[in-house]
């Protein structure tokens, strides 16, 4: 009951932290193209305070976006915050993350080989994981360093790489990947509460008692906004990059990673100027030179075959060794069938893991080419909890290729 309340919980938090997250995304990109594709205005609308038009149609109607300089004679009634389609993306998704990497650490968040072993220790580099990083970049966001945005730039890129290869020396690979995410999702977050909005409240305070507003504190908020605008597609792919195994069980996810995030960084940029009427194809051609890049670094016909060996096979099959079904039935069986069966006896699953069953040899040759990656990479089984020897790996390899070869 409990582990079937748990994946429900997963599922609602799950949803819930899409829906916020497609508002915060959508809003964001509203408001960057709407700011950037600005029309000046004719004089006598300057003179009421208006700063530009953007004119768009939706819905089978025309609509007319204006910008003030500061604000309108009138205050609105209703003035809309962009700040809850943040916070509860935020929210929700620390939900999920005990949900699945805490509550589940010895399965989801520990790693052959890692760093770390034991579900407490792992838990807590977590938090400190994410919290640390969120303080180096509050530290650098507020220092010195932010009147100069591309040494900034750079000095985030190179603090997003590090994080790339420490998530992956602590934590299960595919842990790794959506610790990265957090870590940026955080920090955008962060613009919004500790930046973003302050800044607009002061604005607010200021234009209604009649004072000129603190430009410091807005242009403050908005370099932190310029961030959250190109850490928005990074995020997205640490959302979805953790779900392929040929990806975060590459023995170079970490760069893999950080090359795919610059990629989509820099089509972002390419859409920036897109908005102020630039079509530079130089910023989409590399997004895309940097992902045929990747693509053609990971695309290992060794490691496609399974003929590639990494830490998790490199042991050869003794050859007095025979590859018998029976022999692999037994590994399948104390290995597999716990997590892989119609009812798991895994503590938190109440399905088969990915839809997969693997109880006999013949479900298990259908799905061959995923449990190759899988056992490649080490990722399988999860957390190495039935203590899958090296050998035994390397035989199951080896009877895999041997299914492929029929």
């Amino acid at each position: 009951m409990e582990a079937y309340l748990i994946e429900w919980l997963e599922l609602i938090f799950r949803w819930l932290h899409l829906l916020a997250g497609i508002a915060w995304v959508g809003a964001s990109f509203h408001f960057v193209f709407v700011d950037n594709a600005l029309e000046p205005v004719p004089a006598e609308e300057a003179k009421t305070g208006l700063k530009g038009h953007f004119w768009a149609i939706h819905g089978g109607g025309v609509y007319r976006f204006s910008k003030y300089r500061l604000a309108p004679d009138r205050w609105p009634d209703n003035l809309h915050w962009s700040k809850w389609e943040a916070y509860t993306t935020w929210l929700t998704g620390t939900v999920l993350m005990v949900l699945v990497y805490y509550y589940q650490s010895q399965v989801y968040l520990i790693g052959t080989g890692k760093w770390l072993q034991d579900p407490h220790s792992a838990v807590a580099a977590s938090l400190m994981f994410v919290v640390t990083a969120v303080a180096v970049y509050e530290i650098l966001i507020r220092g010195p360093l932010r009147h100069y945005p591309m040494v900034f730039a750079f000095i985030m890129g190179g603090l997003v790489l590090l994080l790339s290869w420490l998530a992956v020396q602590i934590f299960a690979d595919r842990a790794a990947f959506i610790h990265v995410g957090v870590v940026l999702g955080s920090i955008m977050a962060g613009n919004v509460f500790f930046g973003i909005i302050p800044a607009q409240k002061q604005f607010v305070a200021a234009v209604q008692a009649g004072r000129e507003p603190d430009q410091a504190l807005a242009t403050a908020a908005k370099q932190r906004s310029f961030f959250n605008n190109y850490f928005t597609l990074p995020v997205l792919f640490c959302m979805i990059g953790h779900h392929y195994p040929f990806l975060y069980g590459h023995a170079m996810n970490w760069l893999a990673l950080f090359v795919i995030m610059l990629a989509g960084a820099l089509g972002r940029h390419y859409f920036n100027r897109r908005h102020h009427g630039e079509n530079r194809f130089e910023y989409l051609i590399g997004a895309a030179v940097l992902g045929l890049c990747v693509i053609l670094a990971l695309t290992d016909q060794k490691f496609i075959s399974g003929e590639q060996k990494t830490d998790q096979s490199d042991v050869a099959v003794p050859a007095e060794v025979s590859i018998d079904d029976d022999h692999i039935e037994q590994l399948l069986d104390v290995h597999c069938a716990n997590c892989h069966a119609q009812d798991p006896t895994v503590a938190g699953f109440v399905s088969p893991a990915g839809g997969l069953v693997f109880e006999t040899l013949d479900q298990l040759r259908q799905s061959r080419r995923t449990a190759f990656i899988a056992l490649t990479t080490g990722y399988m089984p999860l957390g190495n909890l039935t203590a899958l020897s090296s050998q035994d790996r390397q035989l199951l390899l080896e009877w895999l290729r041997l299914q492929e070869a029929e």
